[in-house]
C-alpha cells in the first residue's frame, strides 16, 4: 500500500505520538508499504529526507500557536499527493482540515490519541469542524477500548472506532539484573507538560525521604518542579536528567525500583511509558483517569492505581511496593509478560495493517 501519515510533529522531536509514527511507519516500510510522513519543520524552509526507508516531509512552518503549527506549505503538499491510505493522528486541526477539504486518498484513517483538554476556547471555535471530521473519515482507530468508552467526542461516531492498542519493542525494553543506585529508586519518564503531575509525585517523595527519584524528560514545566523540589527539600533526593539519549533510554529502567506516572488529566490517554516500563520488568504506579493508562496497568497485577491528585496515595503505594521486593518481583515479571502478549509492535502493525485493508474494500479498491 502507499501510505501517508499526516501529523504535526516528527522525530527527533520527542513525544509519544511522534515516537508512535515512527515506529508505525518504520514497521510498515518492514512489510514492504510505501510510507510518507508529511509533518511541519521547526523553521520555515521546507526538508526533505528518508530515515530507515519511511520518506519524511518536512513543511516549512510560519508560526506555531496554541501547540498549533501554521503552515502554508504543509496543505499545498497534501493537496498534490496521492495515497491508498490518507492516516492523520488527531488532535491536529491543520492536518484535519487540510484533508477534509482537500485530501486524495482512496480513503482516510485517523488515530484519535487524546480528546482536546487545555485549549477549550480554540476547541469551542473548532468543534463544529471536528464533529464533520470524524463523521467523514472511513475509520477511527482509538489506542485503547476504556478511551472509547469514555470519550464524549466518540461517542457519535462509535460504530467506527476500533481499538488498536500502541506497541513497543520488548526486545529493547528487557528486564535484566538491577543496577540501583544508592537508595531504593523511583523512576519517571515524560514530558514535562502539565498534565503528567509530577508536582503530585514530588509531594509524595517528601514522605519518603530514604527514597530518590529520577526525572527523565524535558519540557515547558522543568523550571517549575525544580523549584518545587527545592522548595520541599528535595534537592537531594531528585535527579532532573533532562532528555537523554534514546539509545540510553533503556539504561535508565534498568536503574530503578519502580516506575511512576502521576498524570492528572485525559491528556494522558494511554502512557506509552508505562509500557517500556513494564517491558524492563518495573512494577507501575498510575492514576485513575478513565483512559488507557489504568487499563494498561492492572491494578494489583502489574501495579497499583491510585487516585489523581493524591500524594497521600502515591506515597502509600510507592512505600508498599518498595517494601516488599518480592511483591515488586512478581508485579514486574506479570507486568513483562503482559507486553509480551499484548502490546507488541507486530501486534499492533496488524492491527492497524486489518483495518487498512477493511477501509479499503469497502472503498472498492
Amino acid at each position: 500500500m502507499n501510505i501517508l501519515h499526516l501529523y504535526k510533529d516528527y522525530h527527533p522531536v520527542l513525544g509519544g505520538i511522534e515516537n508512535h509514527i515512527k515506529v508505525l511507519a518504520e514497521a510498515q516500510v518492514a512489510a514492504r508499504h510505501q510510507v510518507v510522513v508529511l509533518v511541519c519543520g521547526p523553521g520555515r524552509r521546507t526538508q526533505v529526507e528518508t530515515l530507515n526507508g519511511v520518506r519524511i516531509i518536512k513543511a516549512g512552518r510560519l508560526a506555531t500557536v496554541a501547540s498549533l503549527p501554521l503552515s502554508l506549505v504543509q496543505p499545498l503538499a497534501l493537496r498534490r499527493m496521492k495515497a491508498d491510505v490518507v492516516h492523520i493522528h488527531s488532535p491536529y486541526p491543520l492536518g484535519e482540515m487540510t484533508n477534509w477539504f482537500w485530501g486524495r486518498g482512496r480513503a482516510t484513517v485517523i488515530t484519535y490519541h487524546s480528546d482536546v483538554v487545555r485549549q477549550r476556547g480554540w476547541l469551542r471555535l473548532y468543534a463544529p469542524v471536528l464533529r464533520r471530521v470524524l463523521e467523514a473519515v472511513d475509520r477511527i482507530i482509538v489506542d485503547s477500548q476504556p478511551y472509547i468508552d469514555t470519550s464524549t467526542w466518540l461517542q457519535p461516531v462509535r460504530h467506527k472506532c476500533v481499538a488498536v492498542p500502541i506497541g513497543v519493542d520488548a526486545q529493547r525494553f528487557v528486564p535484566s539484573p538491577r543496577t540501583p543506585l544508592d537508595k531504593p529508586t523511583v523512576l519517571f519518564v515524560g514530558r514535562l507538560r502539565y498534565y503528567k503531575g509530577l508536582d503530585m509525585l514530588l509531594q509524595a517523595m517528601a514522605s519518603t525521604p530514604e527514597t530518590q527519584l529520577l526525572v527523565v524528560g524535558d519540557g515547558p514545566m522543568r523550571g517549575v518542579w525544580e523549584a518545587l523540589a527545592h522548595e520541599l527539600g528535595l534537592s537531594d533526593q531528585v535527579c532532573f536528567a533532562g532528555d537523554v539519549d534514546d539509545a540510553d533510554l533503556p539504561r535508565w529502567y534498568q536503574k530503578a525500583d519502580i516506575f511512576v506516572l502521576p498524570s492528572n488529566s485525559r491528556a494522558e490517554a494511554y502512557g506509552i511509558v508505562l509500557l517500556e516500563a513494564m517491558a524492563s520488568g518495573l512494577p507501575c504506579i498510575t492514576t485513575e483517569l478513565g483512559t488507557g493508562s489504568s487499563w494498561i496497568v492492572q491494578d494489583g497485577t502489574t501495579g497499583i492505581v491510585v487516585p489523581p491528585e493524591d500524594p497521600l496515595a502515591l506515597a502509600g503505594a510507592m512505600a508498599g511496593l518498595l517494601e516488599d521486593p518480592d511483591l515488586c518481583q512478581s508485579m514486574g515479571q506479570a507486568g513483562r509478560e503482559r507486553v509480551e502478549r499484548h502490546f507488541s509492535v507486530e501486534r499492533m502493525t496488524q492491527g492497524v495493517e486489518d483495518v487498512y485493508q477493511k477501509v479499503l474494500a469497502q472503498a472498492g479498491y
